[in-house]
């Protein structure tokens, strides 16, 4: 049986037909930033027509950033979408786009959560905490092998978890929280105010007037850049703060650690993090292992077609 996986990102939608385990095609575009809602509906629906449509497919999973109500497909809230102000029907409004295939819609991060343990670096493990850092922090929590989504649909939030009281604001208006040290746009925004009050950095001598990518974090890194150092630093300290409260809580032994920044920097990045978590564990028995994410930019794609086929058959 074939299923189609969407990705849904602020910047790209990625998508990937899903055969058994293997991906048989995948396709890209980006994402409308005017026309709201409806202009991305029709995007994702151009996208499956590059894949080859829906003939022979079973059902499409979307994963999008926000709160989801899984059962309805119906997206509460979408900050990082633009022109998404009110809560909207995405699986009956796609569906509708696509001829009446059946639609299944979670929250991007749990979907990818849900791939890194099927096929991925949490392949066998029985519990298991997702943790993607790009734009923002991401995470997605498994739990006797299925997804918790808790009541409100945020469970795994890790990224809006505190690390320092009274700290930074986050972008959602919150302060001291996780996603204010180590997601990507955050730390863009802490590199300009540095340089801006004197302090040179390659960071914005990479970017002066574009996105700061992971790819330039990466190359400041390497140049031994102080201001980059640093940022790095924060942010593997506020992961290991994050990741040692939520294993403590649920008494997890192992934590995936994905995302754009993380993927860039690699597994020498993600060793910091679990020994600054490890660090800070309560239990010293705890056998914690914390490892990079494997499936990289399809995870998401091939997560969102994983949700459809649980959903569908």
């Amino acid at each position: 049986m074939a299923f189609i996986g969407v990705d849904l990102g602020g910047t790209k939608i990625f998508a990937v037909l899903a055969k058994g385990d293997e991906v048989a095609a995948e396709a890209k575009r980006k994402t409308p930033t005017q026309g709201g809602p409806l202009a991305v509906v029709d995007a994702i629906a151009e996208v499956v027509a590059e894949l080859g449509g829906t003939v022979d497919v079973e059902a499409v999973g979307v994963g999008a950033p926000g709160a989801v109500d899984v059962a309805t497909g119906v997206i509460r809230q979408a900050p990082n979408l633009p022109g998404w102000h009110d809560p909207f029907g995405l699986a009956e409004a796609l569906s509708d786009a696509l001829g009446g295939m059946r639609v299944a819609v979670d929250n991007d991060v749990n979907v990818g959560a849900l791939a890194e343990h099927r096929l991925g670096a949490g392949k066998g493990a029985n519990d298991m905490l997702g943790v993607f850092c790009g734009t923002g922090v991401g995470g997605g929590v498994i739990l006797d092998g299925k997804i918790r989504r808790g009541p409100t649909g945020f469970a795994g939030e890790i990224g809006h978890t505190i690390v320092e009281r009274d700290g930074r604001r986050c972008g959602c208006g919150g302060r001291g929280h996780l996603e204010a040290y180590a997601g990507r746009a955050a730390m863009e925004k802490r590199a300009r105010e540095l340089e801006s009050k004197g302090r040179d950095t390659a960071l914005v001598e990479l970017a002066p007037s574009k996105r700061m990518t992971s790819g330039v974090f990466s190359k400041a890194l390497t140049a031994g850049d102080a201001v980059a150092i640093e940022l790095l630093d924060e942010a593997v300290s506020a992961l290991g703060v994050a990741i040692a409260s939520a294993v403590t809580l649920l008494d997890l032994e192992l934590v995936v650690v994905g995302g754009g920044l993380a993927d860039r920097l690699g597994p020498a990045f993600v060793g910091r993090v679990e020994q600054a978590a490890r660090s800070q564990l309560f239990a010293e028995s705890s056998t914690l292992r914390v490892i990079p994410a494997e499936l990289g930019d399809q995870g998401g794609a091939i997560g969102a077609a994983l949700l459809a086929a649980d959903k569908f058959t």
